[in-house]
């Protein structure tokens, strides 16, 4: 029975540190040319890929607003930016999960994309065109 209670302790404890070092949870997005809050963003897996969703708007500049800059063939057009999937199909690559795409409601565009956590409450957001890029940092929501 004690040999059965390490074993366990010592599962969730890996479980833990594994969970701690993922992006998966929800994320305060700050706007990196403001500085300002914009959103919640969680981050979750599917398979073996990592996805994240918007779930809260920050002051919007409209009551549940919906993407219509959106790309007309891109499933996202006319629909609800809170619940939308914002970040899709990132890889676990190292210490950081890439070859995914973000897209920004606000324009529309989508970029290719890469995430890594500077520490366990700060993750950088990667946003590439070609060899242009631009990086946003957000904060880890408790």
């Amino acid at each position: 029975m004690k040999k059965l209670f390490i074993v366990i302790f010592l599962n969730l404890g890996i479980t833990g540190f594994s969970f701690a070092q993922s992006p998966v949870g929800k994320w305060k997005t700050i706007d990196d040319e403001t500085g300002k809050e914009k959103s919640i963003v969680e981050f979750f897996m599917k398979g073996d890929k990592m996805f994240a969703k918007v779930n809260e708007l920050i002051d919007p500049s409209e009551p549940d607003p919906i993407c219509k800059e959106c790309d007309k063939d891109d499933d996202r057009y006319n629909e609800k930016v809170i619940g939308m999937e914002i970040v899709r199909d990132l890889e676990k690559d190292g210490d950081e999960w890439s070859d995914g795409t973000v897209l920004d409601p606000e324009n529309g565009k989508i970029y290719t994309c890469k995430v890594w956590l500077e520490d366990e409450k700060t993750l950088k957001l990667r946003g590439y065109v070609a060899f242009f890029y631009r990086t946003q940092t957000w904060y880890r929501v408790e």
